[in-house]
């Protein structure tokens, strides 16, 4: 593939906002001057530690040590080539881009073309559900209370009843059958390539970004022999272990919930009822249980909202529901947020719930929530005679390894009292039942599993050097935060006064190596030239360049951080010149002063001393 000029490449990087990208997948927060936080996206963390400065267009995780820039991260989320980030970010700001033999860009690449097809397929399917054909699909939504408005807010559509006229209409618009196959599009049998959707109510399902990546379609017609839902199968940019149909709709009013609250449902349907009906963080999976690769997806969306988050699960009142919610409970100990579960009342779903009673019902329906401690606790009392003594022992073996599990050592004795009174027993008894259950192995095994180590790895780590393994002494601290200073804000401080400030060496070498690289660098004007710069500082000193640029400016505001950045570079000049000077009284000692020699010293003190009363006046 031709390779993009690398001017388009800078022009794209310059026009795209970093946090506006990483904001997607992320929930930030201000994290001082010029700097955000969230919950690190490459690694599993409760505290966030991952920090996104706008101003240079760079990330950087102190826990895992990630950074880049706005492609590096792209790249790493997505999986994708350098060329095709570059490429998507150029058709996000509607940049046209050029090639080195001086074309324009070709829709090529792999997964962009995966993404195009599904966008294709969407538009479709969309304009199929105002077809004749398409009667029974339109019929369908509005017996569950959906009107157009509502088909075209979630963009659903409707899949034509015969083989091949998606396929049709998409290899007219230039994509080829390996590429509607790779994309989940179509399937082979033995008439050949056909529609993988046919006669059925199509939902787009989309990134968190927005990004039609799938499909959910259920079935319309009694002819039809497959199942009631059919989904996109594993593509390269379909996983649905991580995908929440709902999210890209949902994620901005989770983010700005006060708590931040998740709902999470069971069917397209019913996300379509929720956002409807006023409950609009209404998320749902795709075609498989609620996982632990889901709480990531959430959590990062949700961001560090500790004990004040909220997690809310609905769930039909039948046994398959309920067990649905004792299996998300199981995965419960990777949420900071609390996590809770509504049952509607009748075993209704909220869309039927919508239907029969109103947007009203499917609000209040969240305040009948209880908490999934609780919840799962009722559930196993459930099954035992509570006016037997034996079922009271056999119904306290049952529910203590659920108390046992409470990660909260204040939660946990409330729990037993609760579960004590539920069983009228005494409370020491359950106490001990439920000591017994938390050395039984459960939580160890939890323990053991929650962080595997790294085994098998032939190649010898890296000994990195941090910002905390840096020496605590005042040459040090000013170098450290002098250069700090210059990659955050080198652009604003004067070229000449950084220049001389960055021309001696400094003392610590990690310190040093990343002076050189911005030394290095001639144009500090450009966009992203520290991002440039720190990816150009030698090992095993470059985590520590991405920590000094990432890490929050002591200022109030952004030209607090240039004065202060200002006057860190003539700190530093005039510990050069106090330290030239001192040479200088030296050699005075052992020179004659009559000499051109003596004489030449004396001059340069002079001119020493002019500098510094320069320096220090400035």
């Amino acid at each position: 593939m031709p390779r993009i000029l690398q001017a388009d490449i800078d022009e794209v990087k310059s026009r795209t906002n970093i946090a506006d990208i990483v904001g997607e997948r992320v929930a930030l927060k201000s994290a001082g001057v010029g700097s955000l936080k969230g919950l690190c996206p490459f690694h599993d963390e409760k505290s966030p530690s991952f920090h996104v400065r706008p101003q240079v267009g760079f990330y950087h995780c102190f826990g895992c040590g990630a950074s880049g820039d706005v492609y590096s991260f792209l790249r790493e989320m997505d999986h994708v080539s350098f060329t095709e980030a570059v490429e998507r970010l150029a058709g996000r700001i509607g940049y046209s881009l050029h090639y080195e033999d001086g074309g324009a860009a070709p829709e090529t690449s792999g997964r962009s073309r995966l993404y195009a097809a599904n966008t294709a397929a969407a538009e479709f399917f969309r304009s199929q559900l105002l077809s004749p054909e398409a009667e029974t699909a339109r019929a369908f939504l509005g017996q569950r209370g959906f009107d157009s408005g509502a088909a075209a807010h979630f963009g659903v559509g409707f899949a034509p009843r015969g083989w091949d006229g998606m396929l049709k209409a998409l290899t007219a618009q230039g994509f080829t059958r390996e590429e509607l196959s790779n994309a989940g599009l179509v399937s082979t049998g033995q008439r050949g390539v056909y529609d993988r959707f046919r006669g059925r109510l199509v939902w787009p399902i989309r990134d968190v970004t927005g990004q039609t990546i799938g499909f959910g379609a259920r079935k319309l017609f009694d002819d039809d022999q497959g199942p009631k839902y059919l989904n996109t199968p594993e593509t390269p940019i379909y996983k649905k272990a991580q995908v929440l149909y709902g999210l890209d709709l949902a994620k901005r009013d989770i983010a700005r919930g006060d708590p931040r609250r998740v709902v999470v449902v069971e069917g397209y349907t019913d996300v379509m009822a929720c956002h409807l009906a006023g409950v609009t963080t209404a998320i749902a999976t795709c075609g498989t249980a609620f996982g632990t690769e889901h709480i990531k997806v959430l959590r990062r969306v949700m961001g560090d909202v500790s004990a004040s988050g909220e997690v809310v699960f609905t769930f039909d009142g039948d046994e398959a529901g309920q067990k649905a919610a004792l299996r998300a409970f199981s995965e419960d100990s990777r949420f900071t947020a609390q996590t809770f579960v509504a049952v509607a009342p009748d075993g209704l779903d909220p869309c039927d719930l919508r239907l029969q009673r109103g947007d009203a019902a499917v609000r209040g329906l969240i305040d009948t929530k209880v908490p999934m401690f609780e919840f799962a606790i009722d559930r196993k009392l459930g099954g035992f005679d509570l006016a037997t003594v034996e079922g009271q022992v056999g119904a306290l073996r049952a529910a203590a390894p659920i108390v046992a599990e409470i990660r909260d050592e204040l939660l946990r004795p409330g729990y037993e009292r609760v579960l004590a009174r539920r069983l009228g027993m005494d409370p020491t008894a359950v106490h001990a039942e439920v000591r017994r259950a938390s050395h039984g192995g459960g939580q160890q095994q939890r323990r053991e599993t929650a962080a595997p180590q790294a085994q098998g790895s032939d190649e010898p780590a890296v000994t990195r050097v941090r910002l905390a393994d840096l020496p605590r002494t005042g040459d040090v601290a000013l170098e450290r935060d002098a250069l700090m200073g210059a990659l955050q804000y080198g652009h604003r401080v004067d070229t000449a006064l950084l220049d001389r400030a960055l021309a001696e060496s400094f003392r610590h070498p990690g310190l040093e190596a990343v002076r050189e690289a911005v030394v290095a660098t001639t144009d500090r004007s450009r966009v992203g030239w520290a991002t440039d710069a720190a990816d150009a500082v030698r090992e095993p000193y470059r985590g520590l360049a991405g920590e000094l640029l990432m890490t929050p400016f002591p200022a109030r505001d952004e030209d607090g951080a240039v004065a202060s950045a200002t006057d860190l570079s003539r700190r530093l000049i005039l510990r050069s010149i106090e330290r030239e000077k001192n040479e200088l009284l030296g050699a005075v000692q052992r020179v004659p002063a009559e000499s051109d020699g003596g004489r030449a010293l004396r001059v340069r003190l002079r001119d020493l001393d002019a500098e510094r009363q320069r320096f220090s006046e400035s």
